[in-house]
């Protein structure tokens, strides 16, 4: 997610997957079937991220401590924070069709010049020089992942994901990077997102899952005149349906148009937008997937309601975590939002103790807003 803007930022061919639009089938669940948006996880924010090295540390610590206090959190790897419950990741990724856009960033030389003893290379093996969607947080400053580059942290979920079969959904988040910086020094200006290199996004991920190992929208939409229509009426897959897949979402939705060019509706896309509802409960032919994350959450409970995916955030910028303040957390997983998203799921707890995992524990639930008499929570995922 993208950092407070006050902090750190200064401003702002078609694809046709023939696989994918073939798995079109009826997917309304059968009566009594718990249907895949009606259960509750944990995601994690920034899933990939490994934190800023020891001497960069100490260098933002002392020149921008605010900024750094944003950046203060890592994560253990992908595997690990599956196999401990986290159903829901998050991946930042930048365009770098060329490749080594990416490969020399300023935080070594600025530890260097401040004195600083050198620390461990970020990437001993060159990955950076290849072309491909890299995944980092902040480009030049905070660039350190525990997965490199975007196809090898896909294929670390998806090796978790054929060795565990009866998971339930995983959501996979993206959000595509593309911001300048303002800073004292020069930064890595990114490739700006096309049509065409958000084709070349979804081939990445098709070269490393198989279409039907893929909730799409295609899948979800079946017959019906658009995906938004297909969701309010027919509803989402069944559980057992999905169970074993992934579900991809764009987290930004300054992209959607980009996205959708050529893909009414996300008609041969792999990926859900962020799609907006307004007020009077119009939304735009792709909206099955809309983040709110920061609630209301008599809001989320709206959206959850009528058939929308609602992902949230159960905590930011390390802020409820150094004052162990559950309010937003306990809002979060009270307003039915499918992912709730922390930088501290249980097995990474907070100093203070702040944590955010499911009532009763479990890598999934049943929805406090939607879910049936007929779900039962133990053994929903397995």
């Amino acid at each position: 997610m993208p950092l407070p803007r006050s902090l750190l930022l200064a401003g702002a061919a078609t694809l046709t997957l023939a696989a994918c639009a073939a798995q079109a089938p009826e997917n309304k669940p059968a009566t009594g079937a718990v249907a895949m948006n009606q259960i509750q996880v944990i995601g994690t924010h920034n899933s990939y991220h490994a934190g800023i090295a020891a001497s960069e540390s100490v260098l933002w610590q002392k020149t921008r401590p605010e900024l750094y206090a944003a950046l203060d959190y890592r994560h253990q790897a992908l595997t690990s924070q599956l196999s401990a419950g986290v159903r829901q990741v998050e991946l930042d990724i930048f365009a770098d069709s060329k490749g080594g856009l990416y490969a020399h960033p300023a935080g070594p030389g600025l530890a260097a010049r401040a004195g600083l003893p050198a620390d461990p290379p970020f990437d001993p093996n060159h990955l950076m020089d290849k072309p491909g969607f890299k995944v980092m947080h902040v480009q030049d400053v905070d660039y350190r992942s525990t997965c490199q580059p975007f196809t090898a942290c896909l294929a670390e979920i998806r090796a978790w994901s054929q060795a565990h079969p009866g998971h339930v959904p995983l959501f996979i988040l993206l959000e595509t990077k593309e911001e300048t910086l303002s800073l004292s020094f020069p930064t890595v200006t990114p490739e700006a997102l096309t049509p065409a290199s958000l084709d070349a996004l979804d081939r990445e991920i098709l070269s490393v899952f198989k279409a039907d190992e893929i909730i799409t929208p295609d899948r979800v939409r079946g017959d019906a005149a658009t995906l938004n229509a297909a969701i309010r009426t027919r509803g989402w897959p069944s559980l057992e349906e999905a169970r074993g897949k992934v579900v991809f979402l764009l987290d930004q939705r300054a992209i959607s148009a980009r996205y959708l060019e050529g893909h009414p509706s996300l008609k041969g896309r792999v990926a859900f937008t962020n799609a907006k509802v307004d007020p009077n409960g119009v939304a735009s032919d792709d909206a099955a997937f809309i983040e709110m994350n920061d609630g209301p959450g008599d809001a989320i409970t709206a959206l959850v309601r009528q058939g929308y995916l609602v992902r949230t955030r159960s905590d930011a910028d390390t802020k409820e975590a150094r004052a162990n303040d559950t309010r937003r957390r306990d809002m979060a997983l009270g307003s039915g939002a499918q992912m709730v998203s922390t930088d501290y799921p249980a097995s990474e707890p907070a100093a203070t103790g702040f944590v955010v995992s499911l009532p009763g524990g479990g890598a999934a639930r049943c929805n406090p807003v939607t879910a049936g008499a007929n779900c039962v929570s133990q053994g929903l995922d397995r």
